[in-house]
């Protein structure tokens, strides 16, 4: 008896420690994991050519490099070692969710056709009905969205 408790100890131990990695959709990625573990964030867009280039490039798995737990795809082993030298600097903002979703409190995809650079910071959008409504007032969008960011963060997408 007192091995089934604690096989069962352990087995709810190990559960109840990956409840705070599951608990939130902190950064938009694909489902799945990547060959390095980590899940894909962009779609597997560059993210480098993205702010660098204004550029869709798609990544390639063969140049990847994790931030935050997020692993990007690069076009070249170049821009994956500008990323690994400054990876704030190019990992998408709000944590690659739709930046106009985040200023209205959710969490929508943020697909990188539909990108934007703003003071040297990487915003995607839903959409490009979304994305031209960012355009009409992309100060406001932005404010609006850092403010929620600090609420909804650490919130799954289904629960806002």
């Amino acid at each position: 008896m007192s091995r089934k408790f604690a096989l069962a100890a352990v087995v709810l131990s190990t559960l109840c420690s990956f409840g705070p990695a599951m608990a939130a959709d902190e950064a938009n990625v694909a489902p799945g994991l990547t060959y390095g573990g980590a899940p894909l964030g962009l779609h597997g867009a560059d993210p480098v050519a993205l702010l660098d280039d204004a550029t869709n490039a798609e990544g390639n798995a063969s140049f990847a490099a994790a931030h935050d737990g997020v692993a990007y795809y690069f076009a070249s082993e170049a821009n994956m070692k500008k990323f690994e030298a400054n990876p704030a600097r190019y990992a998408p903002q709000y944590g690659g969710f739709c930046a106009f979703g985040v200023s209205v409190g959710k969490k929508f995809d943020g697909d990188p056709r539909f990108a934007a650079v703003v003071e040297d910071k990487l915003y995607v959008f839903l959409n490009e009905d979304v994305f031209n409504a960012f355009l009409k007032d992309k100060p406001g969008t932005i404010e609006k969205a850092g403010d929620n960011w600090t609420t909804i963060e650490h919130a799954a997408a289904t629960d806002l």
